[in-house]
């Protein structure tokens, strides 16, 4: 595999509060990652090699862009493709607010499998780890996750807790916190909540944000 993923990566600085309910000073421009599939065709590749090492007899991705992954890795390696689709919890305060749920139609389908969960980027984990809660309660067996874009180290740290494997093309630095403990809000940063724009189409907010283009690895410490 010759080149490096980042060069398909475009993030912006800033303040941002994540899915999670953490906070995070760089958001990542995900939604044209899988437009460039020639590009991104190798690394997919890689990545479904390391994932078919760990037994897997099926894959799932999180809506969107898991799922996106999870349906090339399943023609990659001829095996089962399954995706959970989000719900919001409304009334739901604190960390990891969203629900990650197997539609109705494939819960039996997925019973007894052993199951790589897939995102095209982990960072707090908000996505695979619902994901992960949804396919204990259909009675599968998740086996490994993986991810284009691993940032930070939240997503090794539930993979060490849950007894999974953790495949990742491109692993990145990446500073998020909880709210409380959060820098830019101690020096009063405006955060911007960008999570409603990726999922419901809404025009992102400027907020003063400055648009990085990851042509070279490139942390965001």
């Amino acid at each position: 595999m010759q080149g490096d993923i980042t060069g398909l990566l475009a993030g912006r600085r800033g303040h941002f509060l994540m899915e999670s309910g953490y906070h995070s000073e760089m958001w990542f421009e995900l939604e044209s990652l899988f437009e460039r599939q020639e590009q991104l065709k190798p690394f997919i590749s890689e990545l479904a090699k390391r994932l078919a090492s760990h037994g897997a007899d099926a894959v799932c991705g999180p809506m969107t862009g898991g799922a996106k992954l999870a349906k090339l890795i399943s023609a990659e390696l001829g095996i089962e493709y399954f995706f959970a689709e989000r719900f919001e919890r409304p009334k739901t305060n604190g960390f990891f607010p969203v629900s990650y749920v197997v539609s109705r139609a494939l819960r039996e389908s997925v019973r007894g499998k052993s199951v790589a969960i897939v995102d095209d980027a982990i960072s707090a984990g908000s996505a695979v780890r619902g994901t992960y809660t949804d396919l204990l309660a259909c009675n599968a067996r998740p086996v490994a996750l993986g991810a284009l874009f691993v940032f930070g180290d939240a997503a090794a740290r539930f993979a060490q807790e849950k007894g999974l494997a953790l495949e990742g093309i491109r692993q990145l630095s990446l500073g998020i916190w909880k709210p409380v403990d959060c820098p830019l809000c101690k020096m009063g940063l405006v955060v911007e909540e960008v999570v409603a724009s990726r999922y419901r189409g809404r025009a992102l907010k400027e907020s003063g944000s400055k648009t990085i283009n990851f042509s070279e690895p490139v942390g965001a410490d």
